[in-house]
């Protein structure tokens, strides 16, 4: 059933006679929108306040890190809002997605989502103007019958708060638009992400945060006909508005492409009388599958970004480039405008945009246009990661099996990148593309990106089989499947006798337990080399808990090293000697004691609040272990002697990593410290004093490169000025997947194979470590699996690092090139940053 609101339910009175009770959002507020930013709570209290007075629905579907409410408004007729739960199984039946034909009056779903992004905040104002008048204008209203509007007033409201409060305190008395004022330069981290300081608007697919997984939870239960994100872009930008940018991905059909189009032309009507500016077909694209655009393009909708000039800079009014000043009133004006015109020309066209919406899902599951037809991810990789699939697939409505027989099969290799034959199992995890969702899976678990045009606003890879490290193959045959059901896993025995309990270390949830043990103050081990013990074999980094050193606690050792197994799911050997069959016996130096690390986390001016972010995530939320965030503008303060371990996310470090900042640092690994450096991090290293970091091998290296970037640069002179665009990104990575070669008996790669693949984002290069270990390398020029990658690029990064580690003093270096935790979608990455907490340097 429908979840009834929280603040009002359908009202007794008639919906006619209600529309009178409402107030304006400037009669409820106390003053015009535009005046001033409006705080969530207030927002929250008018949508309450409208729906008690005319019947609407407001449905609270979960809430954010900081406890804010997530809310939806369901608008429409009276009628409509009594048959709500009929219209939407009307939609999951044209969908495929539930049984039966649709019944009853024909109604088109159209999903507004407001303030993706915290600071751009005009877009939460605008829904109160727009919900007022669908309600009370009579024109507006005949829209209603044959169209339920969904509103999402604020999607991100702990970012809107953070940017909201922040301007509300700092904004003079009348606003100052001159753009030198305060209130027109937000203090890091800014107002754009939410808690953990995540790009709302790039979660869509990966479902990562609290506010997305409450939201897509919703929006899966509807499948609108139609979705819009409202954002902002810069100052001096005119509005944005469909049809979108190329690349479009192919899987977009002809549809949705020309009702792009058609509510382009209508947004155009609308400004083209009032003399507003705007473009289209630029910038903004529709391939990455995670934005709020693509994910419903990708689901049978018509998604859509809208962008207003302003952001957090504007504030409640900025002069422009142009000499104007743009204010928030306009800004909301724009907002309110597209808003309404996208559910007009909807109920214009909703019955034609029910009928596509239902041939889109008839296609998918009957014949789906990509090469491949079913992806199998192998048994070999285990419990953890397949759970951790499927989790995600049941997140998304998408449907999968197991193989219905074993056969010889041939496919699409991940691993290797070319076709291969392989044994199909019966254990294997199959995921067809004949059902309802096949074009979002085509898209998430394509091999190589087909691009169309390679200046894109984001990445251009992102395959599922790379992003989890799964053992995959995409085949071009339909597999039968049966019903799935998930490994079976062994429990372990209560042997209270035990001489110690071993874990084979594979995968992050592996740290998760291990964490929680440190935490407890128990002393565990690992091992550095394979061993082999009562017939089992147990790899690097494999944990190792012995009765010996965890005396103190007594006899509930047993319980707690079993009850905390049991509660992550781990499975252990219960060892009843040390004595190996082949390796290091458990009393060798070889099998070390872990030492639970004191972790700092640099914050503020300077690092990447979404690496940042990111990294405090990844602490806080899948890792479960104690991080201590430092402010850069505090750091020369702290003692940090008291820290085992320093991460210093991406960021742009020129005036911290100082000549004497980085003498510092230096001199506190070299005490027994771990500096752990990601992404540009590196740049400030590179080249300096105690560190065995370059971008060049040596100065024979140095000059060849240099020698074909001043031919690159003649060549340049001749430049046609209309291609520079393109000219341009010869130089850059567009998100793309590489093949990197590990050395997996470095602790920093414990639990991985010989290769991994790799998120990269940017060109830097970096010279094989002279004194140190080069632990993940590009073998060759040609690791580029997917995605874009300049030309120029692939050369320079032959032959260079990006994950190594230098060996200073009693402590270490741990140079991380590419981010392991990037959006936390990369999840095969979190392993290496266990490995650098818990085994480098042990």
């Amino acid at each position: 059933m429908m979840k009834k609101l929280l603040f009002g339910c359908l009202a007794s009175l008639s919906f006619l006679s209600a529309m009178a009770q409402v107030k304006s959002p400037e009669q409820f507020l106390g003053y015009a929108l535009g005046e001033r930013f409006t705080p969530h709570h207030k927002v929250m209290d008018y949508y309450e306040h409208v729906a008690s007075e005319t019947g609407i629905v407001l449905q609270n579907y979960g809430q954010t890190y900081e406890m804010r409410p997530l809310v939806l408004a369901y608008v429409s007729t009276s009628e409509n809002l009594k048959n709500l739960e009929q219209i939407r199984n009307n939609n999951l039946k044209r969908a495929g997605l539930q049984q039966g034909n649709p019944e009853g009056k024909e109604v088109a779903v159209v999903w507004l989502s407001y303030n993706v992004h915290g600071n751009e905040s005009v877009s939460t104002e605008a829904s109160m103007q727009t919900i007022y008048e669908l309600l009370t204008d009579p024109a507006k209203k005949v829209w209603l019958e044959n169209t339920l509007v969904i509103i999402d007033p604020c999607i991100n409201p702990d970012g809107r708060e953070r940017y909201v409060q922040w301007y509300n305190r700092v904004a003079n008395q009348a606003y100052n638009p001159n753009p030198d004022a305060l209130e027109h330069h937000e203090p890091w981290p800014g107002g754009r992400a939410n808690h953990y300081l995540f790009d709302l608007n790039r979660d869509w697919a990966w479902q990562t945060q609290v506010e997305s997984q409450q939201r897509l939870k919703e929006y899966n239960r509807w499948l609108p006909q139609v979705h819009v994100d409202f954002h902002e872009q810069g100052v001096d930008n005119p509005y944005y508005f469909a049809p979108a940018a190329e690349p479009l991905h192919e899987q977009i059909t002809p549809w949705q492409r020309e009702f792009q189009v058609t509510i382009g032309k209508n947004h155009a009507k609308y400004f083209d009388k009032e003399g507003w500016l705007y473009f289209t077909g630029e910038v903004f694209d529709l391939l990455y599958p995670s934005y709020g655009d693509t994910y419903p393009m990708y689901n049978g909708s018509i998604g859509m970004t809208y962008e207003q000039g302003g952001s957090g800079r504007a504030g409640l009014g900025i002069i422009t480039e142009l000499g104007d000043t743009l204010s928030l009133k306009d800004r909301i004006a724009h907002h309110y405008t597209t808003g309404i015109s996208t559910v007009e020309i909807s109920a214009q066209h909703a019955k034609r945009l029910l009928s596509e919406y239902q041939q889109f899902f008839k296609n998918s599951s009957s014949s789906p246009k990509g090469k491949y037809k079913s992806y199998v991810i192998k048994a070999e990789n285990g419990s953890d990661k397949l759970k951790e699939l499927t989790t995600w697939l049941d997140q998304l409505g998408i449907q999968y099996g197991q193989a219905a027989a074993g056969k010889s099969a041939k496919g699409f290799s991940y691993q290797s990148g070319g076709e291969e034959s392989f044994t199909l199992s019966t254990r294997d995890v199959v995921i067809n593309a004949y059902q309802p969702k096949s074009v979002l899976v085509q898209v998430l678990f394509e091999p190589k990106t087909q691009l169309a045009d390679s200046l894109t606003y984001d990445i251009t890879a992102w395959a599922v089989p790379y992003a989890q490290g799964l053992q995959a193959y995409a085949l071009s045959e339909k597999i039968g499947t049966k019903a799935y059901e998930a490994p079976k896993v062994e429990t372990l025995d209560s042997i209270q006798a035990a001489y110690a309990y071993v874990l084979n270390w594979q995968h992050h949830a592996d740290a998760r337990f291990l964490a929680e043990l440190l935490q407890m103050g128990m002393i565990v081990r690992y091992a550095s080399e394979p061993f082999s013990l009562d017939g089992r074999t147990f790899g690097r980094g494999s944990l190792v808990i012995t009765r010996r050193g965890n005396e103190s606690f007594g006899l509930k050792w047993f319980a707690l090293v079993q009850e905390t197994a049991k509660k992550h799911g781990r499975i252990l050997y219960a060892a009843q000697t040390g004595f190996v069959d082949s390796g290091k016996d458990f009393g060798s130096e070889s099998v070390r004691i872990i030492q639970a690390p004191k972790v700092a986390l640099l914050a503020g001016d300077g690092t990447s609040s979404l690496s940042f972010g990111e990294t405090w995530y990844y602490f806080e939320q899948e890792l479960g272990y104690t991080v201590t965030v430092i402010d850069t503008d505090d750091f020369n303060r702290v003692n940090l002697s008291t820290y085992d371990v320093l991460i210093l996310p991406d960021g742009y470090y020129g005036s911290f990593a100082n000549e004497n900042q980085l003498k510092s640092l230096s001199a506190w690994v070299q005490a027994g410290g771990k500096l752990i450096l990601i992404d540009n991090a590196l740049s400030a290293f590179a080249g300096k004093e105690g560190f065995d970091l370059s971008s060049y091998q040596d100065e024979e290296e140095k000059k060849l490169l240099e020698k074909k970037e001043k031919s690159y640069a003649e060549q340049n002179r001749l430049r046609v000025y209309a291609n520079r665009e393109r000219d341009g990104i010869k130089d850059f990575v567009g998100g793309g997947i590489f093949k990197l070669r590990m050395d997996n008996t470095h602790p920093l790669a414990f639990g991985y194979s010989s290769s991994y693949f790799t998120l990269k984002t940017n060109s830097d290069r970096y010279a094989y470590l002279n004194d140190g270990w080069n632990v993940g390398t590009f073998a060759n020029a040609k690791a580029n699996v997917s995605g874009f990658v300049g030309a120029r690029v692939e050369e320079r990064l032959n032959n260079t690092l990006v994950f190594g580690v230098q060996e200073k003093g009693r402590g270490q270096v741990i140079y991380l090139g590419d981010n392991p935790l990037f959006r936390a979608f990369w999840k095969n990455g979190r392993l290496l940053m266990d490995n650098a907490l818990f085994f480098v340097g042990q």
